[in-house]
């Protein structure tokens, strides 16, 4: 089956769990998740299936957008909810006011301190690997961009907000130290993707409906191949070209605008290959997909 599946995930599993069980329902081995989700997370995680895991290195970074809910009065060691409190739980009194205050430098190009439970790279080994081992992880801050970080209401100890993020950012970063700035510690409460980069919410399927559904019910569901990579035009090769091109071959196609890069196809749904332009209207395929 090839094909993109945008899966809303569930809480309680990880975005490995999400794909071992796409896997058994579709009977496809090799799927690609295109930016993973904690396991405390819901919402959109993209997957891609057979052939059109190649396909990853085009969609580049997606910037996500989430909502969620943030707990004052104690942090965790994992800066989320299923870590250990790092100290005594304090008492809560803050306004609304005082805590969109507090979230207010948290907007535009800033510099963020992964947390030490991630999944970045230190020494060829995660750093929740080395957490894990009761070591501290050594970090580095890292430039990300939030272009919205909206706190929408404040019931008790708890706040819910929006956020729109750049890729590599963490939500659960930016609770934590908006727990410090207000000086009473916080922890990320939940969390939901709504978005990642242009696949939504609207469009995600729960596993539980994936997994009662059958490969032609499914392929019926995911985003038409056209649809796909919206920033590189489609074009249609004939039989010629299109034998050509599954041997590697530059071609000449129908193709008059100056994108550098475009979706091939045969016929309506059948993408090919992914073509660099050449000059003019010759291509050669720097991907063949089929």
């Amino acid at each position: 089956m090839n094909g993109l599946l945008i899966v809303d995930k569930a809480g309680g599993m990880t975005s490995h769990d999400v794909v071992a069980r796409v896997r058994r329902a579709t009977g496809e081995s090799s799927i690609g998740h295109l930016g993973t989700l904690d396991p405390m997370a819901t919402g959109v995680l993209p997957l891609l299936l057979g052939k059109y895991t190649r396909l990853a290195q085009f969609f580049g970074a997606l910037e996500k957008t989430y909502t969620g809910t943030i707990r004052f009065g104690f942090a965790t060691d994992t800066y989320d909810a299923e870590g250990q409190p790092t100290g005594e739980s304090v008492p809560v009194s803050l306004t609304l006011e005082q805590v969109r205050s507090g979230a207010t430098p948290f907007h535009g190009e800033i510099e963020q301190m992964p947390p030490p439970f991630s999944a970045k790279k230190i020494g060829g080994k995660k750093a929740y690997e080395l957490a894990r081992a009761g070591e501290t992880p050594k970090l580095k801050p890292a430039k990300i961009t939030i272009k919205v970080f909206e706190i929408t209401a404040l019931e008790e100890d708890t706040a819910a907000f929006a956020m729109t993020v750049s890729a590599g950012g963490y939500v659960r970063s930016v609770a934590h130290e908006l727990g410090i700035a207000l000086g009473c510690g916080a922890h990320l409460a939940s969390l939901r993707r709504v978005a990642a980069g242009p696949f939504v919410i609207e469009d995600a399927i729960p596993l539980a409906e994936i997994e009662a559904q059958t490969g032609r019910e499914l392929e019926e569901k995911m985003p038409h191949p056209r649809a796909l990579l919206p920033d590189l035009p489609s074009v249609t090769a004939d039989t010629f070209s299109v034998g050509r091109l599954r041997n590697g071959a530059a071609v000449n196609l129908p193709e008059f605008s100056s994108a550098p890069m475009v979706k091939i196809f045969e016929g309506q749904r059948n993408l090919v290959a992914i073509g660099r332009r050449l000059a003019g209207t010759l291509f050669q395929p720097i991907v063949v997909l089929g």
